[in-house]
């Protein structure tokens, strides 16, 4: 691997290999992000002050084979786990692969996360950079491959345009119909965030107000919620897998501990999250949505974007001391 992006604090932008995938990688101040296009447009690492932020453990190569747990990836076109893998949107009967490569199962054998873990279809489109920012545009046409199109049947483009300054990292999201019909909307993220320095039992949390969302034994939304209020707490031996809607543009999550402070908002279209921590685990995921788990499949909140139009979510990731 190639030494990592040295700047003294004006933003640059480089290239560089991560595990035998290529990577841009951008930099601004003590921040340092870098994505790699031909391995799903992941997020491969997040440093700041030249320490690693992001959960990397498993590796790229083992979440390009096997869509395991690390860095920051895209859930497309859907999030999280569908019930099944028969689903019927708009008058059209589908149903997915029953596995690889296009489909990952979890525990249950259900389909999750879409279908583009690792996807080679990216595109980088631009770099740029600033006096203050350094910019990654990539882009994937969905309705160029046929293989897609048979599980997902909506063609579109996914522009993805990240931006980095001093102190966060900023991910835009855009959805674009390119053909005759309207796409829905049920995309999402997995920020695998970690605090180096500090044991996961020391970590604070802080979340915004949310909608509980009830969930049977497989992880799937029963219909049943309780509202909570804004919540602080110490995590101590607590784990996560939790699904939550009523999150407002604009809401916080929040993880410290070990000196530093790592803020997720919510920014725009991303009414919905999820939060994941599995024991022993020392990551926290806090994941936006723009629609619930299982959304292809029940409905619920599941947006769409008509022929001539567009949507843009936005998530930012803030570093600070603490």
């Amino acid at each position: 691997m190639a030494m990592h992006l040295m700047t003294t604090g004006a933003p640059a932008v480089g290239r560089r290999a991560v595990e035998g995938f290529d990577s841009v990688t951008l930099a601004a101040g003590e921040l340092e992000a870098a994505f790699a296009p031909a391995a799903g447009m992941v997020g491969v690492s997040l440093r700041h002050a030249g320490e690693e932020l992001l959960e990397r453990q498993a590796g790229l190569r083992t979440y390009v084979e096997r869509g395991a747990v690390m860095g920051i990836p895209i859930l497309h076109p859907w999030a999280n786990r569908l019930a099944g893998f028969d689903y019927a949107l708009d008058g059209r009967s589908l149903r997915l692969p029953d596995g690889p490569p296009l489909v990952r199962c979890e525990e249950h054998g259900l389909p999750i996360h879409g279908l583009l873990s690792g996807s080679p279809h990216w595109r980088v489109r631009r770099t740029a950079r600033d006096a203050r920012r350094a910019r990654l545009s990539a882009a994937l046409d969905f309705g160029a491959h046929p293989e897609l199109l048979a599980a997902f049947p909506f063609p579109h483009t996914l522009a993805l345009d990240a931006t980095l300054d001093s102190s966060a990292l900023t991910i835009a999201t855009t959805l674009t119909p390119t053909g005759d019909v309207a796409v829905p909307v049920a995309f999402g993220f997995h920020p695998y965030l970690r605090l180096p320095g500090a044991d996961r039992s020391t970590w604070r949390l802080e979340l915004p107000a949310r909608r509980y969302l009830f969930a049977d034994v497989r992880s799937i939304p029963t219909g049943h919620y309780e509202d909570e209020a804004a919540t602080r707490l110490r995590f101590g031996n607590r784990s996560f897998d939790d699904g939550f809607t009523g999150i407002g543009d604009g809401a916080d999550f929040a993880m410290a501990g070990g000196g530093r402070r790592i803020t997720v908002t919510f920014m725009s279209g991303y009414p919905v999250a999820q939060i994941f921590s599995p024991p022993g685990g020392q990551f926290v995921c806090f994941e936006p949505m723009t629609a619930p788990t299982n959304a292809l499949r029940g409905g619920d909140m599941l947006r769409r974007v008509k022929p001539g139009g567009s949507f843009t979510a936005v998530f930012r990731i803030d570093v600070a001391a603490d």
